[in-house]
């Protein structure tokens, strides 16, 4: 039985501004880093064998605070990217809800499903039977926990950030 801590990163710069960030790499607010440390104060004491993050600095600055009294390395991930938007990246999000028409290459969410299933087959290969924590994004979390409960992704709930889930897997 493998252990999957899913957690979306800190608030970010981006995400206060309700800039669509995509795969640019991001950087936590002051909000951000205090949500971060929060889940390292409530995790502290887990015995987590792995720590990883997708491979963006906003996810990477979330798991290193977090991993910091484990005294782990984090590994990283191209899996675990938020979705790309192509030319919405950088856009004021609700300057989008009226759009009708969408860029042709902004990721499909069917690619983001496949990467939250080859990201789930890594890690309970891996690391079978091990307690891994994973920092990832608010998308591909929600497409990881998609495949994880065979739902459509509007029925799986969004993210907070820095909000922690649990997956047997």
């Amino acid at each position: 039985m493998t252990t999957l801590y899913l957690v979306r990163h800190g608030e970010t710069v981006d995400n206060a501004r309700h800039i669509l960030q995509g795969q640019e790499p991001g950087r936590l607010n002051e909000t951000g880093v205090r949500q971060a440390e929060e889940v390292r104060d409530k995790m502290k004491n887990a015995a987590i064998d792995v720590f990883m993050a997708s491979d963006l600095r906003r996810a990477i600055q979330t798991c290193e605070i977090i991993a910091a009294p484990h005294h782990k390395p984090v590994e990283t991930t191209p899996l675990l990217r938020e979705r790309d938007w192509g030319d919405f990246t950088g856009c004021y999000i609700p300057d989008l809800q009226t759009v009708t028409e969408w860029p042709e290459n902004v990721e499909s969410l069917e690619s983001i499903k496949n990467r939250a299933r080859d990201f789930l087959a890594m890690v309970k290969t891996k690391y079978r039977d091990k307690t891994v924590l994973a920092v990832g994004h608010g998308i591909v979390n929600k497409a990881v926990q998609s495949v994880f409960f065979n739902k459509p992704m509007k029925e799986v709930e969004k993210m907070s950030n820095a909000e922690v889930r649990m997956l047997i897997l």
